[in-house]
C-alpha cells in the first residue's frame, strides 16, 4: 500500500479529496490584501504528508511481493501476471471487507500496527472459504488526517497480515476527508482476489451425511461484533477503561490489549489441508456467529450439528455476555464464540485433519457431524466450564 501520486515515482495509494480535485487554486482578484492564493493546504489535504507516508511504509509493502507481480510502486495500476500454464481451468475469486468499528479502540488507544492484520484476516479467509489461494489485496485508507507515522503503522500490518495469509498487497489508496472525519479518525477495507480450479471448488454439494465438522480455534472477537462489545463495555454508567486490568481475561491482561488482539488468518492453514485431507467446504466464521455461517455451506436436505460441550469460548466472550445480560442466542449469532473457521471433511479423514492442524499449531477439534435436516445449524448443550 502506499499513497499514489501522478509523478514519475510510483506509489500504490493516493491521497485524494475527489470534491476539489477538479478545481484549480482560487487567488482572489489583483486588488490590495488580495493576493493570496488558496492551497489545497488551506482546506486540509496535505500532499506533503501523503509522501512522508509513502517512504515510510515502501519497504513493508516490498516484502509483501509475488513473483507474478510486475513492476514496482507507483502506477495507475497494480499488475499481476497470472501464469496460466499452472492451472488447467482457472476461475479468479473476489473479497471485499472491512475492520469494523473495532477501529475505534484502536484509536483510542492510539495503536495501529494490528488493525491491518484484522483486514487481511476478514478478507483472504473469505476467499480461502471457496477454496481459492489469495493472489494479491487493494487496501483503502479514508482518514480525517494523514498522518505519516499512523498511516505507515496501519500499512504496516495490513502488509504483515499479506505476508502471513501468502499474498501480494498489490495497491490501494489513502483519502484525506478533511470535515468529514475528526483529524485522528479514519477506516480501512480491503479487495483481495484469488485462484482456484474450476472442479477444486469447495461448495455445498460436496457435502455429504455423516461427515465430521471440525472446529478451528479464534484468537477471541476477531473483528465482529465490536458495537455491541463497545456499548456493553465501554459506554454508560458502568463503562470500563480501555486500561483497566481484567481478572477474568488473566495474565494481568488489560481490556484494550483483549479488544485488539488481531484476527487468526487461517489461509495457509486451509489451503495446505485441501492437499492432504478431504475437505468438503470450510465455513468463515464472522458475522452472524456459527449459527448464520455454517449454515451457509449446508445442502437443503442435511443440518450441521455443533455440540456446546466440545469447547469453552475465551473469557472474553463471558466478560461481555455477563456484563451486558446477552441472551445465549444473541452471542452466538454475533460472536464466533471462539472459533475462527470450521471445516467438513469425511469421516475417514477427521483424525488425520485433526492431526495436520495440531502440527501447525492451529487449535482444533471434533465440534460436531453433518445430519439428515434443512440446511440448519443445531447448536446443543452447553459449553464446558473451567
Amino acid at each position: 500500500m502506499g499513497l499514489r501520486r501522478r509523478t514519475k515515482e510510483r506509489t500504490v495509494t493516493h491521497v485524494t479529496d475527489r470534491a476539489d480535485t477538479e478545481h484549480q487554486p482560487w487567488t482572489g482578484g489583483t486588488g490590495r490584501g488580495r493576493k493570496r492564493t488558496v492551497t489545497y493546504a488551506d482546506a486540509g489535504v496535505s500532499i506533503h504528508a501523503g509522501e512522508r507516508a509513502v517512504e515510510l511504509l515502501k519497504s513493508k509493502v516490498h516484502r509483501t511481493l509475488r513473483p507474478e507481480v510486475i513492476g514496482d510502486i507507483g502506477g495507475f495500476a497494480g499488475l499481476f501476471r497470472l501464469d496460466m500454464k499452472k492451472y488447467r481451468q482457472p476461475i479468479l475469486a473476489s473479497s471485499a471487507d472491512g475492520v469494523g468499528t473495532k477501529l475505534t479502540v484502536a484509536q483510542a488507544m492510539d495503536i495501529h500496527d494490528t488493525v491491518g492484520i484484522d483486514l487481511v484476516a476478514m478478507v483472504v479467509d473469505d476467499l480461502v472459504a471457496c477454496g481459492a489461494e489469495p493472489l494479491f489485496l487493494l487496501d483503502y485508507i479514508a482518514c480525517g488526517e494523514v498522518v505519516p507515522e499512523r498511516v505507515a503503522e496501519i500499512a504496516a500490518g495490513i502488509a504483515d497480515g499479506c505476508r502471513a495469509a501468502g499474498c501480494a498487497l498489490l495497491g490501494g489508496e489513502t483519502a484525506e476527508h478533511p470535515g468529514v472525519m475528526g483529524a485522528h479518525e479514519y477506516d480501512i477495507s480491503g479487495t483481495g482476489v484469488g485462484v482456484v480450479e474450476a472442479d477444486e471448488i469447495l461448495e455445498r454439494s460436496r457435502v455429504e451425511l455423516g461427515d465430521v465438522v471440525i472446529a478451528m480455534g479464534s484468537s477471541g472477537l476477531h473483528s465482529n461484533g465490536y458495537s455491541l462489545v463497545r456499548h456493553v463495555l465501554l459506554s454508560g454508567a458502568g463503562r470500563l477503561r480501555l486500561d483497566t486490568v481484567v481478572d477474568e481475561l488473566g495474565k494481568q491482561r488489560t481490556l484494550g490489549e483483549e479488544l485488539l488482539t488481531p484476527t487468526r488468518i487461517y489461509a495457509r492453514d486451509c489451503l495446505d489441508l485441501v492437499k492432504e485431507c478431504d475437505v468438503r467446504v470450510f465455513a468463515h466464521i464472522t458475522g452472524g456467529g456459527i449459527p448464520g455461517n455454517l449454515s451457509r455451506v449446508l445442502p437443503d436436505t442435511m443440518d450441521a450439528v455443533v455440540h456446546r460441550s466440545s469447547w469453552r469460548p475465551q473469557p472474553i466472550f463471558d466478560v461481555v455476555q455477563a456484563k451486558g445480560r446477552i441472551e445465549r442466542t444473541e452471542m452466538e449469532s454475533t460472536f464466533n464464540m471462539g472459533i475462527g473457521m470450521m471445516v467438513v471433511v469425511s469421516p475417514e479423514d477427521a483424525d488425520r485433519t485433526l492431526a495436520f492442524l495440531a502440527a501447525r499449531k492451529v487449535p482444533a477439534w471434533h465440534a460436531g457431524e453433518i445430519v439428515e435436516g434443512a440446511g440448519s445449524v443445531q447448536m446443543l448443550g452447553s459449553y464446558t466450564n473451567g
